[in-house]
């Protein structure tokens, strides 16, 4: 696997799991600044956010690339519940908003303490259907990925909403700017990714939290840092593997916090997803582009 400038084996581990004749593909190329990547496994697509243009886009096997939703309300960050529902942070209505199945928008979140959120970020969904979700400045930054405004929210927090109650609780405050988010396989723990130093000296890590009783977080610690750019969206495999975005491609670590090695891409990426039939295609969100690669090991997310 040595001839193939795509990986970057850091440990025999990673070369177990990529395959060395697989490609990267470019999907679609044409948007602004790529995000929130979701496979839909009943209807055979993935979805993105397209933020600078206000839309979010729909990617199907055979190569056909269609509007999903335009405006979108400058959406960021996506997800699906238990029910298959899709699960969005908008930076525009500043809100975490659900799609129900009959296309309708039910607002789950917009403001905490009776003050407007920042710019919603990333989300996931327990499996006890709580919605997690970040909430860096992101979008009120300036007028090119929402609406610039100054934030009502003191502190950036991570937020959980009661499924049953809709009570939405801070659960972390101490982040500059937290991003992406997910949960261990057994979700266990929760993995909050802190991307402020994309414009502070600070480090370029993820923070691992143990998960109580499913509501509340704690024993904050250091998981893993990026040696290139800061991180992004990320997501596991079912071994527990951490893969996540970096400024020259994909990142995976080990559940100990070894970097085990890299898929390199020629974009910046934002964030990530397993998809596919069998779940081992990685989607992968980059700057203008959407891209896929094929490897040995398969996603944790559900549905």
């Amino acid at each position: 696997m040595g001839d193939n400038p795509i990986y970057e084996i850091r440990d025999e581990r990673f070369g177990a799991m990529v395959i060395g004749s697989a490609g990267l593909e470019e999907l679609y190329s044409g948007c602004r600044w790529t995000e929130g990547p979701v496979w839909f496994s009943d209807l055979n697509c993935l979805l993105w956010s397209d933020i600078p243009n206000e839309r979010m886009m729909r990617w199907t096997p055979d190569g056909t690339v269609s509007v999903f939703r335009s405006p979108s309300n400058y959406v960021n960050g996506n997800t699906r519940d238990r029910q298959g529902r899709l699960v969005s942070c908008e930076h525009g209505g500043r809100r975490v908003t659900r799609t129900e199945t009959d296309g309708t928008i039910t607002v789950l979140a917009d403001s905490y303490r009776g003050k407007r959120l920042n710019s919603p970020n990333d989300v996931v969904v327990h499996s006890d259907g709580g919605v997690w979700f970040t909430d860096p400045t992101y979008g009120i930054l300036s007028d090119y990925e929402g609406h610039k405004a100054e934030p009502e929210q003191p502190t950036r927090n991570v937020y959980r909403i009661d499924p049953v109650s809709g009570a939405i609780d801070a659960v972390v405050e101490d982040f500059i700017q937290p991003n992406g988010l997910a949960f261990s396989p057994d979700e266990t723990k929760l993995y909050i990714a802190d991307s402020g130093s994309a414009k502070h000296e600070v480090p370029r890590h993820i923070r691992v939290f143990d998960v109580i009783d499913g509501k509340a977080l704690a024993n904050s610690r250091y998981f893993c840092s990026l040696d290139v750019g800061h991180p992004d969206g990320f997501r596991f495999d079912v071994a527990g593997n951490l893969w996540t975005s970096a400024s020259d491609g994909v990142h995976c670590f080990s559940p100990d916090g070894t970097l085990l090695g890299k898929i390199r891409v020629p974009q910046t990426v934002s964030n990530l997803t397993f998809g596919g039939p069998k779940k081992n295609r990685l989607f992968i969100t980059a700057t203008r582009s959407v891209y896929s690669i094929y490897i040995k090991t398969t996603g944790a997310q559900y549905p």
